[in-house]
């Protein structure tokens, strides 16, 4: 299971290895890309690094987290940029690939969809039995994206089995 907290500047990720009701972190990171760059550099420097982590973890599933809203325009097209390149590369492999908005990632794992960003932590910090918070806050971001997926995923087989028969 592979969560993406997408992002042009930082990208998060999360790659969790899931059987039963056992679930344990395989890598938590942040893929950087520098401000300076011009913006297809990035885009193809944050390309590589997905295709990377695709091809060495090969997950069943990548859930990332969905363009919900910014106020700033900037920022929304170059999460919308990061996430794009996430979705296709994703789906290319074949995996299962599920978004979520923000809010239900943090009613999910926190039990409150206006959880802050320091409870978010502690619960993915709790649930993957970690020593310490994960940081920065988008390795976190894609932990509980992940996880989010993860606690849904027995719900959506059972309803692609309904949708098939």
């Amino acid at each position: 299971m592979l969560g993406i907290d997408p992002g042009l500047t930082r990208c998060g990720y999360a790659v969790l290895h899931a059987v039963g009701s056992t679930t344990r972190p395989l890598a938590l990171g942040v893929i950087r890309t520098p401000a300076t760059a011009a913006l297809p550099q990035r885009l193809a420097e944050l390309q590589r690094e997905l295709v990377s982590l695709l091809t060495e973890f090969r997950p069943d599933a990548v859930a990332v987290e969905q363009v919900f809203f910014q106020n700033n325009v900037r920022t929304a097209m170059s999460v919308g940029q990061a996430s794009g390149i996430a979705l296709a590369e994703a789906a290319s492999r074949g995996c299962d690939v599920v978004q979520f908005t923000p809010s239900q990632v943090k009613d999910s794992v926190a039990g409150w969809g206006g959880a802050e960003k320091g409870q978010v932590q502690r619960m993915v910090q709790a649930r993957l039995g970690l020593s310490a918070p994960p940081k920065p806050a988008d390795a976190a971001d894609a932990a509980a994206l992940a996880l989010c997926y993860l606690a849904g995923a027995s719900m959506r087989r059972r309803v692609q089995a309904a949708v098939a028969r």
